[in-house]
């Protein structure tokens, strides 16, 4: 794998490190919908803490456009990381400035400290380099050292994924390694048969890995709303389903290749058509090569794959021993759109073998279906960052590490 590891910064007792989470959680008014990527943090942060460590956590959370504001500010998040690892964890209203170097300059060794939200400051997301450095300048020095451990994040040139780690004695951690190690056994040893599963909204999202992945599995499952153009692809109708009219042709090739490949594509056979998009809409199942045929004709809005669809999938994944699933089947939010997405999350808890949730949606979906994490072999952090991974491009977080592909 090639990283540099926390051992090769050596004793880490008194010093300070910077840790770089993905703590990019979901909220509602206020409150923490889904910890999960808090608690994916908690065992590099628990090394390090043991080691004698003054650990400064930062990350980011949603999308603030490089300005303060409460509705993005980690103290929830710094609140709850408290509460996983059982310590006081001081909280800075800001990211370089004074509350910062106070809350900093008060760590003692075992002590813990979360930066408020890093996309606060422009220069953390900006594409001039000079001003990503500047930022990553101001974050250093508050650290003798950096441990990089969000993945989701690492496919991103930013100023605390890239240029920090550039900066400080740097290494990654034990959420960071776990994932590559699960992505590898999906790219150059899967046990057969492998299957992939995607869904989503868009199939343009998932091109570049259909083409990667094609030549390495046996089955290819698709789902979600991306499935409309494979089934205008196709010759048929899909009433007012979401279409991207200009990826068809690029659909088509990828139907060849498939076929060539000798890889078994799986489509839905019937889908869930609704009146509109709404968990009161009214509801049809319809097979996919007749969707205008409902009464709702070139109004009906496919929003889920159908039972017998579900079933099909069902028995394709607990065939398999490796499976890797990324995006929902449907419009999982709304109930009678859920069934798909949950008929493929139990079959994957049944897979003996390797069974890989690709983060993004997907992890958000297996929790709010009521699933626990350890009922599947691996749940990443990072969706963007994985199917980054599995399409073969650079990750500039991981290389300034010294990873190379």
């Amino acid at each position: 794998m090639s990283l540099r590891t926390i051992d090769s910064l050596g004793n880490l007792s008194g010093k300070r490190v910077i840790v770089r989470c993905d703590l990019n959680v979901p909220l509602k008014d206020g409150q923490i919908t889904d910890d999960g990527r808090i608690r994916a943090s908690v065992p590099t942060l628990q090394l390090l803490l043991k080691a004698g460590a003054r650990v400064i956590v930062v990350s980011h959370l949603g999308r603030p456009d490089g300005k303060p504001n409460v509705d993005f500010s980690l103290e929830p998040v710094a609140y709850r990381l408290g509460e996983l690892l059982k310590t006081p964890v001081a909280f800075a209203s800001d990211t370089v400035g004074s509350s910062a170097a106070e809350t900093v300059e008060g760590l003692d060794d075992g002590d813990i400290a979360v930066l408020e939200n890093l996309r606060f400051n422009p220069g953390e997301t900006s594409k001039d380099d000079e001003e990503r450095k500047a930022f990553a300048e101001q974050l250093a020095q508050f650290g003798d050292a950096f441990v990089s451990d969000g993945f989701g994040v690492v496919h991103r040139e930013q100023a605390s994924v890239y240029d920090l780690a550039a900066l400080l004695p740097s290494a990654a951690g034990l959420l960071i390694i776990d994932e590559l190690g699960v992505l590898e056994k999906l790219t150059k040893s899967p046990e057969k048969p492998y299957v992939v599963v995607l869904g989503g909204s868009k199939v343009s999202d998932k091109l570049a890995v259909i083409g990667a992945l094609l030549p390495k599995v046996d089955k290819m499952l698709v789902g979600g709303g991306m499935v409309f153009t494979f089934l205008a692809a196709q010759g048929h109708k899909v009433g007012a389903s979401l279409l991207e009219s200009d990826q068809i042709e690029n659909v088509r090739g990828y139907i060849a290749q498939a076929e060539k490949l000798g890889v078994e594509l799986v489509l839905p056979t019937d889908i869930v058509v609704a009146s509109k998009f709404g968990a009161d809409a009214e509801v049809a199942v319809t097979p996919a090569d007749a969707i205008e045929g409902t009464s709702f004709g070139a109004s009906g809005l496919g929003l889920d794959i159908g039972p017998e669809s579900s079933a099909a999938f069902a028995k394709a994944i607990e065939s398999a021993k490796t499976v890797f699933w990324n995006g929902p089947m449907g419009v999982f939010e709304l109930e009678p759109f859920a069934a798909g997405t949950k008929a493929v999350a139990e079959a994957l808890t049944r897979v003996d073998g390797l069974s890989v949730v690709g983060g993004g949606d997907s992890a958000a979906a297996v929790r709010a279906l009521g699933f626990a994490d350890d009922q599947f072999g691996h749940i990443s952090t990072g969706g963007g960052a994985s199917l980054e991974f599995l399409e073969g491009k650079r990750l500039p977080g991981l290389e300034v590490l010294g990873w190379q592909a």
